[in-house]
């Protein structure tokens, strides 16, 4: 971030000059084309002080205006392994999220590491394969085109029971793979 062109940015919205700016914060107007060319720096109380003046909270001016990313391709995506497969993370920085979603592959036999339990909720598709959702003493069979809706309270793996590799979108709540 650039402080100097964000105070400049703010003080034009407002209407005043550099000089009417460097009067009410008393400091020069040199002091004030310093600051918004960042060619000098302010203090931390000299930049609540313009704040202030300015009418600007410092969370809302250290606030980012940032688009929100909608859409990630390929090139956003990150792999991991995951016990005997890879996970492939949808959505980077998705743990800030609610949900977290990934893609889970596992080869003929193969297992997920074991999810230890959480206070939250997991939803899966299985894209391709034959899988088996193991949760406590409890198994659950899925093949291509079924869901499975499971609560994190109790331990819990996926391990593919094809011959294929399996491919399964899967999503916990809150975020915590």
């Amino acid at each position: 971030m650039n402080i100097g062109s964000k105070i400049k940015e703010i003080r034009l919205q407002r209407g005043l000059t550099q000089e009417e700016l460097a009067s009410r914060c008393e400091l020069t107007k040199g002091y004030i084309s310093q600051l918004e060319n960042d060619i000098a720096s302010p203090s931390i109380a000299t930049l609540i002080d313009m704040l202030n003046i300015l009418g600007v909270s410092a969370q809302a001016f250290f606030t980012e205006d940032t688009k929100q990313k909608i859409v990630f391709s390929r090139n956003d995506f990150f792999e991991s392994e995951n016990g005997d497969g890879t996970t492939i993370w949808l959505i980077p920085n998705s743990q800030k999220n609610q949900m977290e979603p990934i893609l889970l592959s596992l080869p003929p036999e193969g297992e997920s590491a074991i999810r230890p339990p959480f206070e939250g909720e997991e939803f899966g598709y299985v894209l391709e394969g034959k899988i088996s959702i193991e949760a406590g003493e409890f198994s659950y069979k899925a093949k291509k085109g079924d869901a499975f809706y499971i609560s994190g309270e109790k331990e819990h793996k996926i391990i593919n029971k094809g011959k294929g590799i399996a491919k399964i979108i899967w999503v916990t709540t809150p975020s915590n793979f």
